[in-house]
């Protein structure tokens, strides 16, 4: 399909992440097979203890604020972080939205890396 399209986040789905509770995900595209662009919300006092994924994955914040790896986050705050890199945690000081883009499969989830 050669057309340009819009999509409404009001209106999609949000899935809830099991294993980061007070974390929400809403797919956008799907930009390379397997990866993602997608909003993430993060529920205020949220921690996403420090992670791997196996693809590059880039995050803008969006709304509210955030700490990651020890550094405060707040609207307009872009990072990359490469394959494998670890990252985090993610604190959620306030109530966050976040656009995210992998370039692949998210992976299993690794706290432990």
């Amino acid at each position: 399909m050669n057309e340009q399209t819009f999509i409404d986040p009001v209106s999609l789905p949000w899935l809830a992440v099991e294993f980061a509770p007070g974390v929400g995900l809403a797919a956008l595209a799907e930009p390379v097979p397997g990866g993602s662009i997608h909003l993430a919300f993060v529920e205020e006092g949220t921690v996403i203890p420090a992670h791997t994924h196996p693809a590059d994955e880039y995050v803008h914040v969006l709304r509210g604020e955030l700490e990651t790896g020890g550094r405060p986050c707040d609207p307009g705050t872009f990072w990359r972080t490469p394959a494998g890199t670890r990252q985090g945690p993610h604190v959620a000081r306030t109530s966050v939205e976040l656009l995210t883009i992998r370039l692949g499969p998210m992976g299993e989830f690794d706290g432990g890396a």
